[in-house]
C-alpha cells in the first residue's frame, strides 16, 4: 500500500467523526492494556490511551510514512511500532481497539476469532469498517481496474471488499461467546465542496490499492479515467453530499 498522511488527513475532521463514536462505546478501565490497529499517525491512539485509562497503549500499523509522525504522541505509556495488524504484539489486551483498518484484511469470521484469542478476561473489542463498497466512489475504481488499458498492468486485480453485514458480525461475536455486544450500521453524512473531493478522499484511501499495483507512470491515467467516470455519475451539485456508510462493533467478555 502507498500511504501518504497528507493526502489521508486533507478529511481528517470526517475521517476522525467514527473513531470519537466508537470511543463512546468502550468502558474507561484504569491500567487497561490496549492495543490500535491501524494506528495511523498515533493522534487518535494518544486520546484512546487517555479516555479508557489505560496504563499501556500499543499503536500498531503497517505505514513507515504514517508511523513516522506517531513519535509526537508516544511516551506515557503510549508506544508505536511497525507491524502486521491482524498479529497484535506479544501478550493478552483488556482492550482490542481498531478504526478503520481491519477492512483491508481477509476472512474477518477467522480474524475475529484470532483477536478474541488475545483479549484478557472481561477484555473489550471495539472495531469500526467502512461498509461504502457499493457506493458509486468505490464500484468505479473496481470497473477502471478492469478495462483493458489497466487490467494488464494490474495483474487482473480488483479490490474485493472483506466487510461482512452489520447481522453477520453479530452472529460472530455470539459464536465467539462475547455476553455482550452491540453492533451498528451508521451513515456519516460528509459535505464537501464539490464531487472533485470525492476523487481526493478516495486517492487516500481506496485507490492506493490500485496505485501500488501499476506503474508509477500509469497511476496518473488510472486518476483521470475514474475522476471521468465518477463525473459521469454523479451530479456537480456544490456542496456536494457524499453519504459514507460504517459498521461499529463493541463487545464485551
Amino acid at each position: 500500500m502507498t500511504w501518504s498522511p497528507d493526502q489521508y488527513e486533507k478529511f481528517k475532521d470526517e475521517r476522525s467523526r467514527p473513531f470519537f463514536d466508537l470511543l463512546a462505546l468502550v468502558r474507561p478501565w484504569a491500567g487497561a492494556k490496549v492495543v490500535d490497529l491501524g494506528c495511523g499517525t498515533g493522534e487518535l491512539t494518544r486520546t484512546l490511551h487517555r479516555t479508557v485509562g489505560a496504563s499501556e497503549t500499543l499503536g500498531i500499523d503497517s505505514s513507515e510514512a504514517m508511523l513516522a509522525k506517531s513519535a509526537a504522541h508516544a511516551g506515557d505509556g503510549v508506544s508505536f511500532a511497525r507491524g502486521d495488524i491482524a498479529e497484535l504484539g506479544e501478550g493478552t489486551w483488556d482492550v482490542v481497539y481498531s478504526n478503520a483498518a481491519l477492512q483491508w484484511l481477509p476472512d474477518h469470521a477467522s480474524l475475529l476469532a484470532r483477536l478474541a484469542s488475545r483479549l484478557a478476561p472481561e477484555g473489550q473489542l471495539a472495531i469500526q469498517v467502512p461498509a461504502n463498497h457499493d457506493h458509486v466512489s468505490h464500484t468505479i475504481a473496481a470497473e477502471v481496474a478492469e478495462e483493458p488499458a489497466f487490467q494488464r498492468a494490474l495483474g487482473g486485480f480488483v479490490r474485493q471488499p472483506s466487510v461482512l453485514a452489520p447481522e453477520v458480525y453479530a452472529e460472530i461475536l455470539h459464536a465467539l461467546g462475547f455476553r455482550e455486544q452491540i453492533v451498528r450500521l451508521q451513515v456519516y453524512g460528509h459535505v464537501l465542496a464539490s464531487r472533485a473531493d470525492v476523487v481526493e478522499w478516495v486517492k487516500g484511501t481506496l485507490l492506493t490499492a490500485y496505485q501500488a499495483r501499476m506503474p508509477e507512470a500509469l497511476y496518473p491515467h488510472y486518476l483521470e479515467r475514474y475522476r471521468q467516470r465518477l463525473f459521469e455519475a454523479v451530479d456537480d451539485t456544490r456542496p456536494f453530499f457524499y453519504p459514507f456508510k460504517r459498521i461499529l462493533f463493541w463487545a464485551a467478555r
